[in-house]
């Protein structure tokens, strides 16, 4: 029988979502957790690879058991077992052919930015002061959509197989008078994409490219001419959806 497991955590202190030999990750924790409380040797698969610190407010991992279960009382223990940076919300039981990974339709991140120095948001936002000009960074968004190949924002030597995504939101969004957000949804993201996406967005809005510069950055498919990956701790994945559960 397979189930779903969906969770959220902080990534501050963990290398990422994927298991690694010598360094902590979400993966490891909920896959020992799981394996601890089932008694036997219980394998996860996430809906993607969040990256080292990275943190996912919603986030979807499958795993297989021969048995039915009280899956609500399997998320209580899980949540008395696992440290308090990882919590399940709830776990379903789903047909054997979902698969958490690959049946998922869109994944949706934000990137967070504030413009004043603020000490409750340091650790979940990028602290920036210089004087960007969001019209002229939206104006850049919109450009992705009419794109399907993010070759100029994958990490360089990145083992994928095509570098094709279909993005459908692209858009910086205000929320106070000195934060906002980036959010992108598409159907899949190249590794580092989204952050080399907002350091390049970035640039735009400070005046170093101009829209049009911008747009040969994207078709010309080279991470080298595009702009710096922007940190990691500012980065959330908020979504993740399904056609059929």
């Amino acid at each position: 029988m397979r189930y779903f497991i969906f969770f959220s955590y902080d990534g501050s202190r963990y290398h990422g979502w994927q298991i690694q030999p010598d360094a902590d990750s979400v993966q490891a924790r909920l896959q020992g957790a799981l394996s601890l409380l089932l008694r036997s040797a219980i394998s996860v698969t996430g809906a993607g690879r969040t990256d080292t610190g990275v943190h996912a407010r919603m986030m979807v991992a499958h795993f297989d058991h021969d048995q039915e279960m009280d899956v609500q009382q399997l998320a209580y223990k899980l949540n008395k077992l696992l440290p308090r940076d990882i919590a399940v919300s709830r776990i379903q039981q789903v047909n054997p052919h979902m698969h958490a990974r690959f049946s998922a339709t869109s994944r949706m991140y934000r990137y967070y930015l504030h413009t004043s120095k603020d000490p409750f948001l340091c650790l979940t936002s990028y602290e920036t002061h210089y004087n960007l000009d969001f019209n002229k960074m939206n104006q850049a968004a919109k450009i992705l959509m009419e794109y399907e190949d993010f070759g100029a924002f994958c990490k360089s030597h990145a083992d994928v197989k095509t570098t094709l995504c279909h993005v459908t939101t692209a858009e910086w969004r205000q929320t106070s008078a000195t934060t906002w957000y980036f959010e992108i949804r598409a159907n899949r993201f190249l590794r580092n994409m989204v952050r080399a996406v907002v350091g390049t967005l970035v640039d735009v809005g400070r005046g170093r490219i101009t829209l049009e510069e911008f747009r040969k950055i994207v078709e010309g498919k080279r991470r080298t001419e595009a702009g710096e990956s922007m940190p990691a701790h500012a980065l959330f994945l908020e979504d993740v959806t399904y056609a059929m559960m």
